[in-house]
């Protein structure tokens, strides 16, 4: 967005710089403003108010809140908000409906700044208990969009009240580093065995053990293989004995959390990538996993389920292969299928990357985001950004006819419908 010519502020809620494995470039970690810990949080908003600073809501707030959970959301608010009062910015946007959202929505209660958010899967699906329902944050939000099209229409139907406010802006991917990678790569030999590559947390909802189950199917046919599953989490033990189970301990390996500087050659190296997603028992699912989008920027065919919004990334017989979820056999069928054909393979891939392009590189995202943030009236803007997208001439002239009639008093704009 910052390239795109928005100023904006970046602030996390958790300081997750010691962390042992980061995606993110240096420069961008350095302008973020991490909020303090829980104790230093708490002091800070102590102190703004015994100076008088905090506004009279957040003192009632603050003052009437008693032994409800989630208090800290509050605390969070009043720093932000008070960092964007200073700033003159009056507009938050944030990822996910959970905490952030719920932080986003006390801004807006104690400092009147809109917000908006970006939703994303489970966030949706299985929302979180907290001071603010899900409800609340769709019915208040500014704008709420969301990274695919399944998820636009749930949302839709699920909250036809808020139906005009959702708009569908798919994740970014930054596709240079995989692309750079890739070609600084070529002419050297694929993996031998060919190399079944998947990446994700152990848990239900990726379908490892549907993928491990596939692998078993797979060699007792006496298909050449070899199977990396990259992550980790709660069904470690589980998969690894199901690996036993199978009788694929030889060919399928657990290989633990990696960084992008591991995943990213390995992904040039492998032959498919398989992602069964499926429905957990709560009702839990992947949406658009980003790791899908990294094999198509690969170049990499892919093997995954019709589910959410995997088909709008993974389209059947051009870009991958899909099953129903939960469909072992499926999913062994397909992965033989790709590993027996190269032909079919290269083609596949290639689809794949420019779908990636025409669809998910971040410069095209932004650039969407920007669109509804001006569109909605959300965000102050320049109007040159017109001369490298023309779908910004009609939202500008629309606000500010708005903004001039306000001025020459003939009546306060009307709230701003997407």
């Amino acid at each position: 967005m910052r390239r795109q010519g928005v100023r904006l502020e970046v602030f996390s809620l958790s300081d997750t710089r010691d962390e042992a494995i980061q995606h993110f470039p240096q420069e961008l970690i350095d302008s973020v403003d991490f909020l303090p810990p829980k104790s230093e949080l708490s002091d800070l908003v102590k102190r703004w108010k015994s100076e008088g600073r905090l506004s009279k809501e957040a003192v009632l707030t603050l003052r009437h809140w008693g032994g409800r959970s989630d208090k800290r959301r509050v605390y969070e608010a009043i720093y932000i908000g008070e960092k964007l009062r200073e700033q003159g910015i009056r507009h938050a946007h944030c990822h996910f409906a959970g905490l952030a959202a719920r932080t986003c929505w006390w801004v807006r209660q104690l400092y009147g700044i809109t917000f908006s958010i970006t939703g994303h899967a489970n966030d949706l699906f299985c929302p979180e208990p907290g001071s603010v329902t899900l409800d609340q944050l769709i019915n208040d939000a500014s704008c709420i969009v969301t990274v695919s099209e399944f998820t636009a229409k749930y949302l839709r139907e699920t909250y036809p009240k808020a139906a005009g406010k959702v708009r569908r802006v798919y994740n970014g991917l930054d596709l240079a580093p995989i692309i750079t990678c890739g070609e600084s790569l070529r002419g050297e030999s694929k993996s031998d065995p060919p190399l079944i590559l998947s990446v994700g947390r152990l848990i239900e909802k990726k379908g490892f053990a549907d993928l491990i189950m596939a692998c078993g199917v797979l060699n007792r046919r006496g298909v050449r293989f070899q199977c990396e599953i990259a992550g980790d989490g709660p069904l470690e033990d589980e998969l690894t004995q199901l690996i036993a189970t199978e009788g694929v301990g030889e060919l399928v390996t657990l290989v633990g959390p990696k960084s992008q500087d591991w995943i990213i050659p390995r992904l040039h190296a492998a032959a498919v990538f398989s992602l069964p997603c499926v429905i957990e028992k709560d009702g839990g699912m992947d949406n658009l996993p980003t790791v899908i989008l990294e094999a198509m920027a690969s170049s990499l065919s892919c093997v995954s389920t019709r589910l959410a919004g995997v088909p709008e990334m993974v389209i059947e017989g051009e870009t991958g292969l899909l099953v129903e979820p939960g469909d072992v056999e499926g999913t062994a069928k397909a992965l033989e299928e790709l590993l027996g054909d190269e032909g079919k393979r290269t083609r596949l891939g290639r689809a794949g990357l420019a779908r990636a392009g025409e669809l998910f590189a971040k410069e095209v995202t932004a650039r969407q985001l920007r669109r509804e943030m001006v569109g909605g009236g959300l965000t102050s803007f320049d109007a040159r950004w017109v001369f490298d997208d023309l779908c910004l001439a009609y939202p500008m002239a629309r606000n500010v006819m708005r903004r001039a009639g306000a001025m020459l008093g003939l009546g306060r704009p009307k709230k701003q419908e997407f």
